[in-house]
């Protein structure tokens, strides 16, 4: 628990409380749950919890809308708990890295209320202010990722504020050094509890263009809806200057330098920005953030060719940097959904967690990715997502992927007493943990061998990577720590594939890992469907 470098090539598994386990009957989780069940996630074989905002919060984006930055929010318990928390996963062995949401505040914040009433109090530009044009409308063409105009008219003032996401999350001010120092402050508070870490929401967000400059068009064809839905006029433009501003930079090593006060605390980074992998790079470099991770494998493209040059792409620029991946969260559909085809597959959930977690860089998982669950069906009366209920029917939003953890199969799947804050997906009851625990070939216990043999593979955890030319659908790379080598090999196709490896034929196939695994004899691998060779060089 004293190594400073224990983030590198780490598992980090996502915990989203609401959905977690509710102990107070109320039909939402809380932290109390997440104490309840910290043995489980011990049991994974993880080495840190992610835990999704708990903060004091009106809950429009359900916790992502800050009231209260050193306060736990009555529904999911108490500072007490925080603390009881902490205590109960350090004693198991689990680091605990919780979301700080810096770019944004709830406009129930106390900051926002003071800033709102005029021009010219104390706080008057803790936030982004922009007067009207001369015919009324908004100062420039930004827009939100949740729909519409970026801008939202505040009549008390007089003026427009900035909200790059809801209109009740307006966006703080970063050029003013007071916001800054107030933004640090806020971690320093969770830092002397005791986390280990922070997950920086929308990280590239925090800095805006100071001359309100209008984004420019993209041409149809280059739009991409990775992290939104494909069909928001957020596509349409370079986000040029709504967000990833130069100024960022500065204010990252201002903040890495207060992580430098503890020494084992780690900063990871979600970004999103017209080049996310290059804006990786450059935010994990010169002592920036520790890890940064973006959208690339959260989206619908799926292929060996597709992860292949994704990653080689952002080796070619890290430099000193460390990535993140990550192939399910909680804003997007589940992998197993969104690369399935249609085959959710146990033996695909474990090819699909293996091969992330033999990439070069650390890993969040996402709750319920340990069972192989798919998206969960939510019909449109039961939405509780402002995103999915805005672009209904064409997206419906993150709610199918924030469905109750499936504990068991009673009425509300062990997750709560009562009806739970968004329905029980009755495919979901089959794969619950009680289920699986008395199934030795379950997901679950495929996924606690395969990180319990990953513990042992440092060149997996914290090696090089180099990939091999392999054709479609297999995917191949070498991973190599000192002089420790190993070749890893996934079949992405429910068929047999054959496959030439002449210049790999006195590789030695590993055991212990409990994936299907192929045979290689003279130079030869045959890898059954959804199967895989690791193998020492």
């Amino acid at each position: 628990m004293t190594d400073a470098f224990w983030w590198r090539g780490a598992v980090i598994y996502q915990i989203y409380p609401r959905s977690f386990l509710d102990t107070n009957g109320d039909g939402v989780g809380d932290l109390p749950g997440i104490i309840q069940r910290m043995d489980y996630v011990a049991s994974l074989g993880v080495d840190a919890i992610w835990v999704a905002p708990f903060f004091r919060s009106p809950m429009a984006d359900f916790g992502y809308d800050i009231a209260d930055y050193r306060d736990v929010d009555p529904l999911f318990g108490t500072l007490d708990d925080f603390d009881r928390l902490l205590a109960k996963a350090h004693g198991v062995g689990v680091k605990v890295m919780i979301d700080q949401v810096l770019s944004h505040t709830s406009d129930q914040h106390a900051w926002f209320k003071e800033s709102r009433e005029n021009q010219h109090n104390p706080k008057a530009d803790w936030y982004v202010w922009a007067d009207a044009k001369p015919d009324g409308s908004a100062p420039n063409n930004w827009l939100s990722i949740f729909g519409g105009s970026a801008w939202q008219w505040e009549p008390r003032r007089g003026q427009y504020y900035l909200h790059n996401f809801l209109a009740s999350q307006p966006d703080l001010n970063f050029h003013h050094p007071d916001v800054r120092a107030a933004v640090l402050d806020n971690v320093r508070f969770w830092l002397d509890k005791g986390v280990d870490g922070l997950r920086l929401d929308a990280i590239n967000f925090c800095f805006h263009d100071r001359q309100l400059r209008d984004n420019p068009p993209k041409p149809k064809e280059k739009r991409v809806g990775r992290g939104f839905s494909p069909d928001n006029p957020y596509a349409f433009q370079y986000h040029l200057y709504n967000n990833t501003q130069p100024e960022n930079l500065d204010f990252l090593q201002e903040l890495r330098t207060l992580l430098d006060r503890y020494p084992t605390a780690v900063t990871l980074g979600e970004i999103s920005s017209e080049d996310s992998l290059a804006t990786m790079a450059e935010y994990t470099r010169d002592h920036r953030l520790h890890m940064g991770y973006s959208f690339e494998l959260l989206g619908s493209d799926f292929s060996a060719g597709y992860i292949r040059s994704t990653v080689e792409k952002l080796e070619e620029q890290v430099r000193e940097g460390w990535p993140c991946w990550s192939i399910s969260n909680h804003d997007v559909e589940r992998v197993l959904t969104r690369w399935g085809n249609g085959n959710a597959s146990p033996r695909l959930a474990n090819l699909l967690t293996a091969m992330v977690c033999s990439l070069r860089g650390s890993v969040c998982v996402y709750q319920g990715e340990e069972l192989g669950l798919t998206e969960a069906e939510v019909p449109f009366e039961s939405l509780r997502d402002p995103y999915g209920i805005t672009f209904w029917p064409t997206f419906k939003g993150r709610d199918g992927c924030r469905t109750p953890m499936p504990w068991d199969d009673a009425s509300f799947a062990g997750f709560s007493k009562v009806e739970p804050w968004l329905p029980i997906d009755g495919a979901h009851k089959a794969l619950a943990v009680t289920h699986q625990e008395a199934d030795p070939n379950s997901v679950l216990h495929g996924f606690r061998r395969f990180m319990q043999w990953r513990a042992t593979q440092t060149a997996l955890r914290r090696g090089d990577i180099r990939f091999l030319d392999t054709p479609e659908p297999v995917l191949a790379f070498v991973r190599s720590h000192e002089s420790e080598q190993v070749l890893a090999v996934f079949n992405f196709s429910k068929k047999t594939q054959s496959l030439n490896l002449q210049g790999f034929a006195a590789a030695q196939p590993l055991a212990g890992h409990g994936l299907q695994q192929g045979t290689l004899q003279n130079g030869r691998l045959e890898l059954p469907g959804h199967g895989v060779l690791f193998a020492r060089l």
